[in-house]
């Protein structure tokens, strides 16, 4: 296991707790067996309501059975694979909307996020793809000893480089490569630098040092 990997399950065992607090209303545990354990994804399908670009628009999750479930609860972290996990993406790359799973709601389907009324999007498009590491949760109640600030309330971001733009709502296991701690209104955002394992550079990317190597330009474009 590298050493970035080494540090993602460090840093999850300290700080990524079950969603309870404000999403414990919203959760729903599944007697999901094997799934928990495997890349067993291709039972699980989702669909949409509303229109997109509207308050209205929400990506929901389904089991075989067709029973909804929680992309944030439901689905599992670990693949089974040493160092590799899973992530759920909420933002394909070159788009604007910014959209996130609904933590407050029931069975947390993708929306776009509102701020003071308004839709958000970005300014320009993201030339990365964007979304959350499921069953982990950045604890507003633990302040973090060198960056002094407390998590976000949300769960882990994780910013995907490879070269494919991926659907909102894939599921893909990834390589975990980097973190960097952001602060936003003074709150921790911790920003997981990962690639999906099927990307061909992934074979080339161990840690942070191959990211600076041979994708010059990224980290820096993520910090802004």
């Amino acid at each position: 296991m590298s050493t970035a990997a080494r540090s993602l399950l460090a840093f999850r065992a300290a700080r990524l707790r079950p969603a309870i607090g404000a999403a414990a209303a919203a959760r729903r545990t599944l007697p999901l067996g094997a799934f928990a354990r495997t890349r067993a994804f291709a039972s699980v399908t989702s669909h949409t309501e509303g229109e997109m670009g509207t308050p209205a628009y929400r990506m929901r999750f389904k089991d075989a059975s067709g029973k909804e479930v929680s992309p944030w609860h439901d689905i599992p972290l670990y693949t089974g694979k040493d160092g590799v996990v899973n992530a759920l993406f909420e933002i394909p790359k070159n788009t604007k909307p910014k959209m996130e799973v609904a933590t407050k709601e029931a069975n947390n389907p993708i929306a776009q996020d509102v701020k003071k009324g308004k839709l958000r999007d970005y300014h320009g498009p993201i030339f990365w793809n964007y979304g959350m590491f499921p069953q982990t949760w950045e604890d507003p109640n633990l302040v973090h000893s060198e960056t002094k600030c407390a998590g976000d309330n949300d769960p882990v971001d994780v910013v995907e480089i490879g070269a494919e733009a991926l659907p909102q709502g894939a599921v893909e296991p990834v390589k975990v490569l980097g973190t960097l701690a952001m602060i936003d209104d003074g709150e921790l955002d911790w920003k997981v630098i990962a690639i999906r394992t099927s990307d061909p550079l992934a074979a080339e990317l161990s840690d942070i040092g191959d990211v600076e190597a041979k994708c010059p330009g990224v980290i820096s474009g993520i910090r802004e």
